[in-house]
């Protein structure tokens, strides 16, 4: 079907409670085809809600969503015939094999055999598994089980891929190898893809991001617009005394400073401080001093008046 206005997804007005409860709140979002978009938030934020709704699980109460051009309320099978949706929670039957989940898969779908084999080749070449397709799925590491949950997600080749906090439970080197993979399947087939996560270095790979709290959005765009609309900058001052740093910047400027090791960081607006006045007044307190932009952390402590965390 064709897309309007190139759009994978298009949320209007939408409200879904839990009894009394509203876990979404007239919630309106609009996500552009061929993009990584991701749904930040803290626990509790409505992000886990949006993502039933996306995935078809859970109908819609009150307003409306649109994904490839089909209304989710009336449409659903043509919807799951599209997406593609890795859950937080592993979908893989650890007693078969990596090859024998994703064929099983396919055969839900409807796929024959050559061509499900095919594309499983295809698949596990991009992503990474070829070398894993025999062995049982509880032999694998936590990044190898994950990327065998994209291959399954994607052997139907839906247009949109759900992400459901794709980085829990992988280390470092596997959470890169997953990016890798989302970069290569957006660019070389086109993927949209949209992922919840609580991870705000996660939230920093995304093309945009929709920040959301008790269920409310409150800001929706790429990472660097979100940071440099806050007008603030960040100065780390590196210190073999912090605590006598973050004295003397309270009683000299009236500024806050939080100690992060051997370092203290403090942000502010760009128009009411000068690093340099600052680091020539710190003196021999000071080993060396960066400045840089704020966080998302410090995005979100500006627009929702509290910590992240």
């Amino acid at each position: 079907m064709q897309l309007q206005g190139e759009l994978s997804i298009a949320i209007q007005g939408l409200t879904h409670r839990y009894g009394e409860k509203a876990a979404l709140s007239d919630l309106s979002l609009e996500i552009p085809q061929r993009s990584i978009f991701g749904v930040l938030g803290p626990n509790g934020s409505g992000k886990s809600t949006l993502f039933r709704l996306l995935s078809t699980l859970v109908p819609v109460q009150s307003g409306t969503i649109r994904m490839l051009g089909y209304d989710v309320a009336k449409d659903q099978q043509a919807i799951r015939e599209r997406i593609g949706v890795v859950f937080q929670s592993p979908s893989l039957d650890r007693k078969l094999t990596a090859r024998e989940n994703i064929l099983f898969q396919a055969a839900l779908y409807g796929i024959g055999q050559r061509e499900a084999k095919s594309r499983l080749e295809e698949l596990s070449e991009a992503l990474g598994v070829q070398d894993q397709l025999d062995i049982k799925i509880d032999k694998l590491s936590g990044g190898l089980r994950r990327r065998v949950e994209l291959v399954k997600g994607l052997l139907h080749r839906p247009e949109l891929l759900l992400l459901d906090e794709p980085s829990t439970g992988l280390d470092p080197l596997s959470r890169l190898e997953l990016w890798q993979s989302l970069e290569e399947l957006r660019l070389e087939h086109s993927t949209t893809i949209v992922l919840t996560t609580h991870l705000l270095e996660e939230a920093e790979k995304c093309d945009r991001i929709a920040i959301l709290d008790q269920g409310r959005l409150l800001v929706d765009d790429s990472p660097e617009s979100l940071r440099k609309s806050t007008g603030q900058i960040v100065f780390s001052v590196a210190t073999n005394e912090p605590s006598r740093v973050v004295e003397q910047l309270e009683k000299q400027y009236g500024y806050h400073g939080s100690i992060h090791g051997g370092s203290v960081r403090i942000v502010r607006q760009q128009t009411d401080i000068s690093p340099m006045d600052v680091y020539a007044s710190l003196g021999s307190l000071v080993t060396s001093m960066t400045i840089g932009p704020p966080s998302l952390e410090d995005v979100f402590l500006r627009i929702a008046g509290k910590s992240f965390s």
